[in-house]
Formats: C-alpha cells, structure tokens, sequence
C-alpha cells in the first residue's frame, strides 16, 4: 500500500505596520563589524523592499497575541527601514510585507534566523559581471552601475573586463576549473585566441600562478617602462597607432606597447632626428645605435675639450640655488634630525645645480673634422650623446714620428685622401656601420663604377680567408714568420690602432699586487736589456720592412724572438676567486697554477737563482710568528727554530732574515712541485742538501739570554 506523501504548508504572508515590528533578542547575528546599514538604507528607498521580514507574534504571558511581532531574520532589512523611518523618508505606519511564523510551531525562532543567513548563497562573480554587462548594455554607465551598487567606478570597470574574457575560459571558470585570480589575469590581453592558447598551455604545467598568466599574455609587449617607451613617449606612440594592454586589476606601470616593431620604428626615428641635430657641430661621423657595445671606443682616440662657460643668466640661477642650498645647511646644522621636505628641497637644490654645472664641451673646430660621435640611449631612456672620437684611419699622416695622438692638431694629411673632413663633406650619420639612406633606389643608378655591395667583399673574402687557412697551414715556416709579425706588433707596439691578418696575440700581463722592489730585481733587469736590445733592431712600424727583416733572421734568432714575444703574455699570478662569474674561477686558477708548473718544470726555473731571497719586506715580516718558526725549522732545524720562539714579532723576523740568508729556502708558493725528497720530506729546489740538519750558528747573546742554562747549553750543543 503506497504511503501518502504529506503536503507542506508555508506560512501565510501579510502586510503589517512598521510600528508594530520589533527585534528579536533570538536572532543569531549579533556581530555588527562589515555590516552597512545605510548603504542598504538607501537600495530600499531606491527599489524598495525585495525580500519580506520573517516575524512571530509577541505573546502575552497569559499566550494570547499582543498584537506586536518580533523579527528573527530579516534584522539588517528592519534596522535599514528604522533608519528611513528616523530620517522621515518613511512612514511609522507604513505597511512592511512579512511572513508570519505560527506562534505554537515546532521551529525555534533561533533556528528561522540561522537558516536565513547559513542557508544564502552569495551570487556566482561571473553572475554579477554578466549582470553588469546586461545593464550596461541597456543604457547604464559605469557611474550610474557603481551608484546603484555602491561601488566605485573602477570595480565596475573591473567586473566589466572579467565577462570579456573568453567564453570558453569562462564556462571553465563557472565549473571552478579556475580561479578568479587566474581569471583576472586573462584580463591583461583582450585576444581571445591567445587567452585559450595560454590556457593551453599552462594548464597542463606546475606553473599556473596568476603572474605566469600575464608574463605569457604580455611576453611580445614592451613595458611603459622599458627605455624605449620612455624615449619614445606613450603619446607619441599612440599617434602614430600603437595599441596599449592595460591590467585593471594590478598595477601596472602604465602598461605594456603591443607594438614592439613600431616602438622600434620610432625609435630608430627620433635617434636620427637627434643626430641630424647633432650633425650641426660638424662631426666627421655619427654612430646611431640603441645599445653600444661593451668598449665601443676601443681603438679611438678620445678628444679633450674645455667646458663652456656660463652664460649671466646660468651663473646668477647657479648662485641663487647656492645661496638657498647654504642657508638651508646652515640653519639645521644643529639639528639631528633634517625635516622630510628640508631634505627633498636640498635634493632638489643639488639636482638643479648639476644640471647647470654640468657643461657641454667645446673642441677645436680642427678636430671636429676629423672626429666623430655616438648618439645612443641610456639605460632610463634618456638621449646620451657621447663626442669627440677620433678613428685611426683618420688620424693626420704621421711624417716626423711623433704621436698623433698628441701632436695631431694640425691636419697634414693628403689633400686627395679618402677621408676627407665633415667640415669640406658633410655629416656621415650611420647605424650598425651602414650610412643611413646612402643606398640609392634602382631607378637613380646613374651608371658609375661603385664599389662592391660590403655584404658581397663580405662572402668574398671569406673564400679568401679559408685558402690562406690551407697555405699557411703546409707553410711552416711562413707560419712562423707570420705568427712573429703579429706578437712583436703585439709586444713593441702596444697601440689599438694596430691591426693584422692573424687572430693570434699576446695580451701584456699587468701584475696589480706587486712587491716595491720588483722592478729592480735581477729578472727585470735581465727582461728590460732584452727587451731593449730587440727593440733596437726590429723596424717598427713597417710592416713590410719588419717581414723582410724576420725573414731572413736565422732561425736560432727568430725562435728567440719568439721566445721573447711569448714571456709577456705569462700569467701565473694567484688572484681571487670571483664566485659570480666575473673575474677567474675555481677550476681557472687550478688550471693556471699547474700550467705554471709545467712551464717552471721545462724551463728548470730556480726562484733562488732569479734572486728572490726571504726578508722582512718581502715575507717575514707579513706573515704569522708561526710561519717565521717554520721556515727558520724547516731551513736550519728544530733547535734554531727554538732560539727564536720567544721573541716578539719584529725581533723574530729581523734574526730570521739574517738566519734564512743565504739557506735558498722557498715558501711554498714559490716551489716547484717536482721537489726531490731528502729523508722522506721534500725540499724546494734552491735548499742545498743540508736542509733540516742542524749547523753551527753564530747566535746573539740575546737569544739565549732568557733561557735557563741546562736549555742554553743542549741548544749550543746541538
């Protein structure tokens, strides 16, 4: 038998006066922090009441109705309605729509009020934006939709820019296979297609934070930061068409260029335009280039120039900031502690008046001619422009042997020489090595012999450079000639300006740390007479005079040049380890280290042969006590070693040297590692077979003064 299924019955609904409504002390809410009255106050008086007051009779205490009903839920609506009725926009007996519970039902009043609030869901966010856009799209503006919502335009903004994501990367975020974070980051690039080909990609990756979304979304954009924007300008990028992606939700910085290649454009534009400008001065050259390359004046001879003078304006407005600068100084000279806006006047003051001290230069109109400069960017994206660069082949024809760089300031070149001055041809304004504009279109080819196109020599020539390859590889002793050429240009001539067929060199060593005597020790003199005999006959200068003259060098005497050349370009120094990267590395040094002693090895170097001996300057004196007593064992033994270790440092070292003298004791960093061995222990070549065995010493009384007899006298014995 089926059983019947029991029919509900709602409670009735009815309108019943405001001053006949009361609170409910049952009700469950009792925080008031988060909870806005007003704002609720006035969507009532705007749209009127959407939602009934849940209320029970008051009884009185005999259970008969008084008449009055109190509110378990629906406390927020009636506290918004007293406000409106205190404000007397509403009336005390206007009639409030209410659902009346049954006094004698089985629910508790407590129960009504925490079902109300536990069972509401809050409104999905792609609900209310779609609820935005609906109302917009039938005539509100943002203003008017954050008015009526009380929220500010920016959100309405905000939520407006969620539904305009992707469709289908919506309906993944309303079946939660997102979050809103993610979501709010599609936001930054309006293109659909590549919204959901990041998703994508990203979906099936470990990485899909918010950030990663907008890195991916905006990875062919340019930052408004970026120096290029910052040169260009936002403005002048739109004017000429650049679109902008924004991010409503972050900030951004103003944003990103989605045009890089028209960013580059104007660039490249406003640079030259700068160099036009530029050009007026009467520059030989002008390089444009948004990035220069580490050394870029390498090779160059750098112009001096005299600062210019002020003028009377910029010298009164230069005094005025001084004057400022000093009463500001002087009057919170006592106190500790400077005012935030003192201090960022001061800024300002020392900001100012280095824009006036800093002075263009003004070179000799002579010089301009022949030099030339690069026009670039900073890293803010300032305009740098960097002048008075002078390049070899433009250097005044050398004619007495003097130094262009320092007697060049008359120009006596040839007349018919193909680098003419700026002054007699114009500017020539390059980027990248190529004179801008300087190809002439097809149709303007009037018929003249030019040279080859530079990307044809180019090609050419490297079918040359592969040939030579093959030559000199089954030529010794062209080879050999060849390689003396470049490293005695390398060694004699230490000029940047030189140049060579041979990409083979020795980079001159300068030795940083260095003892004060180096100089005129035994091996320096013995390096400077070779290196001045050598020089006294090779003709420098002339290549082609120096390649006879090597060639014909017997090959004894050329092996010996070689040789010669070669020793400039050792580096065995130990130098510190740089962990990040600049500088030598662990493993370089090891290498370097047991390169050396190979080379010290095969050439059977003797560091007590070359001169060096231990003495208070060079060693003793700049190393621990412990080290003086090691090397005083290790040179005259035990015993002696024990004459010394009370003394103090300066004492210790002074009768160390004079015991060490003559004993060719090393330390270690000047041994070779392929030590004979005497007893078991080795011995640094240098140290004579009686190392480490006691021997009359001739000691001072002051060394044996402080001991006791018995010690004195084993000491004398041994």
């Amino acid at each position: 038998m089926t059983k019947a299924v029991q029919k509900i019955t709602l409670s009735p609904s009815r309108d019943i006066s405001f001053d006949k409504l009361m609170l409910s002390q049952s009700n469950v809410r009792r925080i008031k922090a988060g909870v806005s009255i007003e704002e609720l106050a006035e969507d009532i008086a705007r749209r009127g009441l959407l939602q009934s007051l849940s209320v029970r009779p008051v009884l009185a205490d005999d259970g008969t109705e008084t008449g009055k009903f109190e509110i378990p839920a629906g406390g927020r609506r009636f506290q918004a309605l007293s406000l409106l009725v205190k404000q007397k926009r509403l009336a005390k007996t206007t009639p409030i729509p209410c659902i009346v519970r049954d006094a004698a039902s089985d629910i508790l009043a407590e129960d009504d009020s925490l079902a109300e609030n536990m069972q509401r869901v809050a409104l999905h966010p792609l609900d209310q934006f779609r609820a935005f856009v609906a109302l917009r799209d039938k005539g509100q503006s943002d203003a008017e939709i954050a008015a009526a919502f009380f929220v500010t335009p920016q959100i309405v903004k905000q939520r407006l820019k969620l539904a305009s994501v992707a469709p289908a990367l919506l309906e993944i975020y309303a079946e939660d296979g997102m979050t809103l974070e993610q979501l709010m980051a599609f936001t930054v690039n309006p293109d659909h297609a590549r919204q959901v080909q990041v998703w994508d990609v990203i979906y099936s990756s470990w990485n899909k934070e918010p950030f990663q979304i907008r890195r991916m979304l905006t990875e062919t954009s340019v930052r408004v930061s970026d120096r290029r924007a910052v040169f260009v300008g936002v403005e002048a990028y739109e004017s000429a068409g650049g679109t902008m992606l924004h991010d409503l939700f972050q900030g951004d910085d103003g944003g990103w260029l989605e045009d890089p290649a028209l960013l580059d454009r104007l660039v490249t534009e406003k640079l030259q335009a700068e160099a036009e400008t530029v050009a007026v001065d009467g520059w030989k050259w002008i390089e444009v280039a948004l990035d220069l390359p580490y050394g870029y004046s390498h090779g160059l001879r750098s112009l001096s120039g005299d600062p210019a003078p002020m003028t009377d304006d910029e010298g009164a407005a230069h005094a005025k900031l001084l004057a400022e600068y000093r009463a500001l100084e002087e009057e919170y000279a006592d106190q500790d502690d400077i005012p935030d806006e003192i201090d960022t006047r001061l800024g300002v003051l020392e900001t100012e008046m280095e824009k006036i001290e800093t002075r263009p230069l003004i070179f000799d109109p002579l010089e301009i001619g022949r030099a030339g400069a690069f026009v670039t960017l900073d890293r803010y994206g300032a305009l740098a422009v960097y002048r008075g660069y002078v390049r070899p082949e433009d250097e005044p024809a050398v004619q007495d042997g003097t130094d262009p760089a320092v007697e060049g300031q008359g120009d006596d070149r040839n007349p018919t020489d193909s680098h003419v001055s700026a002054a007699h041809g114009g500017t020539v304004i390059m980027s990248g090595g190529q004179p801008i504009g300087a190809d002439l279109p097809e149709d303007e080819d009037d018929g003249s012999l030019k040279p080859l196109p530079e990307r044809l020599v180019m090609e050419l020539t490297a079918h040359r450079t592969l040939a030579l390859r093959e030559a000199i590889g089954r030529s010794p002793d062209v080879a050999l000639t060849l390689l003396l050429l470049k490293l005695v240009t390398d060694t004699f001539r230490t000029s940047s300006a030189s140049g060579s067929c041979l990409e083979a060199s020795v980079r001159q060593v300068y030795m940083s740390a260095q003892a004060p005597d180096l100089k005129d020790s035994v091996v320096a003199k013995l390096v400077d007479e070779r290196h001045a005999e050598w020089e006294a006959d090779l003709p420098l200068g002339d290549d082609a005079a120096l390649w006879d003259y090597l060639t014909v060098l017997d090959q004894g005497s050329r092996l010996a040049l070689l040789a010669h050349c070669l020793s400039f370009g050792v580096n065995a120094l130990h130098e510190k380890v740089n962990p990040y990267g600049a500088g030598i590395s662990a493993g370089g040094l090891t290498r370097r280290m047991a390169h050396s002693d190979l080379v010290a090895r095969a050439t059977g170097l003797d560091m007590v042969e070359a001169g060096w001996e231990p003495t208070v300057d060079t060693y003793l004196n700049r190393v621990p006590k412990a080290r003086i007593l090691e090397a005083v064992r290790e040179a005259k033994g035990e015993g002696t070693a024990l004459l010394l270790d009370h003394l103090k440092k300066g004492e210790m070292a002074s009768e160390a040297e004079r015991l060490l003298k003559g004993s060719g004791w090393l330390p270690e960093a000047l041994r070779r590692v392929d030590l004979v061995t005497f007893d078991g222990k080795e011995i640094a070549e240098g140290q004579r077979e009686n190392a480490g065995q006691p021997e009359d010493v001739d000691l001072p009384a002051f060394l044996t003064a402080d001991l006791p007899d018995s010690d004195a006298a084993m000491m004398a014995a041994e």
